[in-house]
């Protein structure tokens, strides 16, 4: 079962909260309620929370911001996420980019849009089955099909580069079908 970035962040998240919300000491105050040795304060639904950080002690609270800009920081941590991914799978002698991929390269097409000095390599690879003619060239349609892609949505023919290496660098060695998979991909390198 494959989840998308977006999913897993969320999920780690949820596990990250729960975790931290189930913990307790069990040490009792000496007025009957429980202290977890923390220096965290409970609040009310509707008081936000605050987060601290930096050497300045300054923090950030939730109860500041309003929903516009929760919003604004919440696209802001999909679209990081979504850079994050650099490696996009193909299926089997094909080079049509999948559906799961597109809102990732969408983003990096928009990065390098407003960033036009930013330089990228695109790398085609395939897995070992058939010749090493025809895999150079099935590694170079799909390193081809995901620069074509970026164009459309904003990046400069200028800032890409491809190179197809075939089956010569699998990330996986072996003869199943998992690695066959693995090794069907276009790999972003910014330079």
């Amino acid at each position: 079962m494959k989840l998308s970035a977006q999913n897993k962040a969320f999920a780690m998240l949820l596990s990250f909260g729960l975790v931290a919300g189930c913990s307790s000491t069990g040490d009792t105050m000496e007025d009957g309620g429980y202290d977890s040795g923390s220096d965290v304060a409970a609040i009310d639904q509707e008081g936000g929370s605050t987060v601290y950080g930096g050497e300045d002690g300054e923090g950030v609270s939730s109860s500041v911001l309003s929903e516009e800009e929760r919003a604004e920081a919440r696209a802001k941590a999909e679209q990081e996420a979504l850079r994050n991914i650099t490696t996009f799978y193909f299926d089997f002698d094909t080079s049509e980019i999948k559906q799961e991929a597109r809102n990732a390269l969408v983003t990096h097409a928009r990065f390098l849009s407003s960033n036009p000095r930013q330089q990228v390599r695109l790398e085609g690879h395939a897995d070992e089955r058939g010749s090493k003619e025809y895999n150079l060239a099935l590694g170079e349609r799909r390193a081809k099909a995901v620069e074509r892609f970026l164009v459309v949505n904003g990046a400069s023919r200028g800032q890409i580069e491809t190179v197809s290496y075939g089956e010569e660098k699998p990330v996986v060695r072996g003869s199943s079908e998992s690695a066959y998979a693995q090794n069907r991909r276009v790999e972003l390198i910014f330079k």
